[in-house]
């Protein structure tokens, strides 16, 4: 069955896929694929939603669609997955416009606002508050930055960053910020790409940096899985929200767990964004099982992606992550 009003170009050496969802099968559980012009397309709609992949690389589309929707298809959390692949030619996307709740990886956007403000040339308290921000995912270090740079210069690198369908918060709480898988994959292509019109090589250099020196406690999410050699640069984010308020131990409102990474160096230049929400607590659990429950969702989805990829170089997309213990 053909796929109308699909078109698709490559751009940076990027696949941008343009999909009409309402040409597609209703309520079809199998993987539909087809071949335009070289490029190899695949879709499956999973829980009302469409997973789309395309690939150069025969095969690897319908690969990805289907693992993806595995990963995810008895996982109770709503999630986002944004994958993009320079080497290839490959891109997927599942609920890439779906907004959530930023958390933490709204801090390598506070720094590139900072960036685009004053250039490299910080000064040393700057420096030591962009290295907390990031690499120990410090929030008083954020909160510092964004009063430095202004809300208006964070809406001004957004919009030259083409990010324009993340929305910050109106009351300044900056982890409220609204965020799509869309977006922070425009940000890691940005970072990670040569175009010099938003921020300059040695600009998009240092956040780079800050993301690959990221503190060991938190690369887990998106890197899990990760090729041999690959250089992997990583931002996560984790916040609880209910209406009982988060200062509750045992708070049974729902925990937001996002992820992305660019993975470059040894011939890699590909990045993936996953974002997640609806990680609830059951009744009677450490609240930390929602987090659990996320980061195991994101690790399922990324180890899939990574074996698809590149499987002689990465390990089987097999089993879950060990729990976080706890002390009861």
């Amino acid at each position: 069955m053909a796929l109308s009003k699909m078109a698709s170009k490559v751009t940076s050496g990027v696949v941008v896929v343009a999909v009409s969802t309402s040409a597609v099968a209703p309520a079809s559980t199998g993987t539909i694929a087809h071949e335009i012009r070289g490029l190899k397309f695949a879709s499956q709609r999973l829980k009302g939603g469409l997973i789309e992949c395309a690939s150069e690389k025969t095969g690897l589309a319908g690969l990805l669609t289907r693992d993806i929707a595995k990963s995810l298809e008895k996982r109770a959390s709503h999630a986002s997955v944004v994958l993009y692949d320079r080497i290839t030619h490959t891109s997927c996307r599942y609920g890439a416009y779906k907004h959530y709740d930023s958390a933490s990886t709204i801090k390598p956007i506070i720094l590139g606002a900072l960036l685009l403000k004053e250039g490299v040339r910080l000064s040393g308290d700057e420096r030591d508050l962009a290295r907390q921000m990031i690499v120990s995912s410090d929030n008083d270090a954020m909160y510092a930055l964004w009063e430095s740079v202004g809300r208006k210069n964070i809406q001004r690198f957004l919009d030259r960053a083409g990010m324009t369908n993340t929305v910050l918060d109106e009351a300044g709480f900056m982890g409220l910020t609204q965020i799509t898988a869309r977006d922070q994959a425009k940000l890691l292509e940005l970072l990670t790409g040569d175009d010099d019109s938003v921020l300059n090589a040695e600009e998009r250099a240092y956040i780079l940096r800050l993301m690959r020196d990221v503190q060991k406690d938190q690369r887990w999410g998106t890197p899990a899985g990760a090729p041999r050699g690959a250089a992997v640069q990583v931002k996560n984010g984790w916040l609880q929200r209910s209406e009982t308020g988060v200062e509750d131990p045992w708070d049974r409102g729902d925990w937001k767990v996002n992820s992305m990474s660019a993975f470059t160096g040894h011939g890699y230049d590909y990045g993936l964004v996953i974002l997640t929400e609806n990680n609830r607590v059951p009744e009677g659990e450490s609240p930390l099982a929602g987090w659990n429950y996320g980061t195991d969702t994101v690790e399922r989805v990324a180890k899939a992606i990574h074996h698809d990829l590149y499987p002689d170089r990465t390990p089987p997309a097999t089993g879950s992550r060990p729990p976080v213990k706890v002390a009861q």
